[in-house]
């Protein structure tokens, strides 16, 4: 049987990560991962940089620095407009028909998605086809082994987890190349106030001594201009994408509109 059986694909709903990322632990959350995004990619000035899944909490800290910071939310998702202030940067579309040109991105961060999608290497296709020669792409998945995973009460337990092993064979298997490795999320998911205000001094323990076990595994990887080809097959029909209005949670797509 196959194990991935017990661990099917399924989107959180943007209003259910919204309200998560909003929660002490959301919060609490939100910045131990960051830590670990800034420290692999300290400097964007000058890029353009993409988030696929729900990466907006995670965008902000490039605002300003990077050339151009552009978040896609997938349709089976849903999509919230961001950033509150200011022009909107959001947009709908499917994971596996990017709205963007061949080439156009230099750091693409994936969150919220891999565990989520069902068409695993159409979007990694997508993520190939769109990331710039010398472009990296950066996943952050839940962990397989980790408590996180789990656990339902947070959007890391749902949707199908990795290892650090099958991340790292799933991005060569796309034509990645990993090249950095982090984990982030060694406090328990609780909604417990002392424990979230330790939880930078657990963050140290569990990366110095329990790194298998963090709640999510984050993987940054190399686009391999040597692989093939980045042009996608031909379709039969092409979606249609839609900027997000202020005030809307949600907008369906139908094809062949």
């Amino acid at each position: 049987m196959n194990r991935d059986l017990a661990y099917p694909a399924m989107w959180t709903d943007v209003v259910d990560l919204r309200d998560f990322y909003g929660a002490s632990l959301g919060q609490v959350a939100q910045r131990l991962i960051r830590r670990q995004i800034r420290e692999i990619w300290s400097d964007v000035s000058g890029l353009r940089v993409l988030g696929l899944g729900f990466a907006t909490p995670y965008l902000r800290s490039f605002l300003g620095e990077a050339e151009r910071v552009i978040a896609v939310m997938p349709a089976s998702q849903g999509v919230l407009p961001w950033p509150p202030e200011g022009p909107g940067l959001t947009t709908l579309a499917d994971e596996t028909d990017l709205p963007l040109p061949d080439r156009s991105i230099d750091r693409l961060l994936l969150i919220h998605a891999l565990e989520s999608t069902e068409q695993i290497r159409a979007m990694m296709r997508e993520a190939w086809r769109v990331l710039a020669d010398g472009g990296r792409l950066m996943v952050v998945a839940p962990n397989r082994r980790g408590i996180w995973a789990r656990l339902e009460r947070t959007p890391f337990g749902n949707g199908r987890p990795y290892t650090m092993g099958q991340l790292n064979r799933l991005l060569r298997d796309n034509m990645f190349t990993p090249v950095a490795r982090a984990s982030a999320l060694f406090l328990p998911p609780t909604q417990s106030r002392m424990l979230l205000r330790s939880a930078p001094a657990v963050e140290e323990i569990g990366r110095r001594w329990f790194e298998t076990f963090g709640g999510v595994i984050i993987v940054e990887a190399a686009k391999q201009i040597y692989a093939g080809s980045g042009l996608r097959d031909a379709k039969v029909k092409r979606r249609s994408y839609l900027p997000v209005a202020e005030g809307f949670s949600r907008v369906a797509v139908p094809d062949g509109e």
